[in-house]
């Protein structure tokens, strides 16, 4: 990962890999958190990081990911978005843009709900809200939820389209992105389902009401633009972004479209008023 430095933390009675670029950098902008995708690690996102290349960036491997050691107990949003701001503490930062895809998008929002003083905006990635959401194509869910697709490199090669969509296979996105995938232990992948069982952030959107851009793609086989639209349709103060031919994966095979869009959110001064009083 270039110039990431990467460290072994232990935090709240975890080990967690975490990865920060650019923290010793002046910048005028707040650092971004990001919470990965379930199963995914660090490297799965390097790319988007070091793009981001103006400010400074942290995420972590969720416990029994890439280079984070098994839990030893299951977790839950609760205490994962606690041990995050015992992370920021340990470097330092008191507030931060929360950034989040899929299984971390779901995080993001939490983390904002459950820590509102710690977050400025939010930016949501091909996520929903939780528990109540609209399913996507059960071909790509079965598949979504076999922990082979990290094991099998002919099989994630295989089902690259019919899981991330046409676009990212047809962008050269599969080799690149199937490359920097480490599989998950099995403790670490269920634990990590276990973790949103029955969560949703549909009763707290209402109340929410800090800046939000969400992301999504209009082929999603795995979640489905409509998801995007719930979120809109309760958080006051949420956009939504469609990125028209881009499939689960549009941070990748939309990747100049998609870093245009987070930049001009986070970087808007019109709302600045509205963020402070959230």
């Amino acid at each position: 990962m270039t110039h990431a430095d990467v460290t072994m933390e232990e935090v709240a009675g975890r080990t967690l890999r975490v990865a920060r670029w650019r923290w010793d950098e002046e910048s005028e902008h707040l650092p971004v958190l990001f919470f990965n995708g379930i199963g995914a690690n660090i490297e799965a996102v390097a790319p988007l990081a070091a793009a981001l290349d103006d400010r400074p960036f942290i995420m972590f491997d969720m416990p029994g990911v890439g280079g984070s050691p098994d839990p030893l107990i299951p977790y839950n949003t609760i205490t994962m978005a606690y041990t995050a701001t015992l992370l920021l503490d340990r470097f330092g930062v008191e507030e931060v843009d929360v950034m989040g895809i899929s299984w971390g998008g779901a995080m993001a929002q939490h983390f904002a709900i459950q820590h509102p003083s710690r977050t400025r905006r939010v930016v949501l990635a091909a996520t929903s809200m939780g528990m109540i959401m609209v399913p996507g194509n059960p071909a790509a869910l079965s598949k979504m939820a076999n922990p082979r697709r990290y094991v099998d490199a002919d099989y994630m090669m295989q089902h690259f389209e019919t899981l991330y969509g046409g676009a990212a296979a047809e962008g050269g996105g599969k080799d690149g992105h199937t490359s920097r995938l480490t599989p998950p232990s099995p403790r670490g992948y269920f634990y990590q389902l276990f973790a949103m069982l029955g969560w949703t952030s549909a009763p707290a959107l209402p109340f929410m009401k800090k800046p939000m851009l969400v992301m999504m793609g209009d082929d999603d086989q795995i979640v489905p633009l409509i998801n995007g639209k719930w979120i809109t349709s309760l958080a006051p103060n949420a956009e939504l972004k469609v990125l028209e031919g881009g499939g689960h994966l549009f941070l990748l095979s939309h990747k100049d479209e998609s870093l245009a869009a987070i930049r001009e959110f986070l970087d808007n001064k019109e709302d600045e008023a509205l963020s402070e009083a959230a």
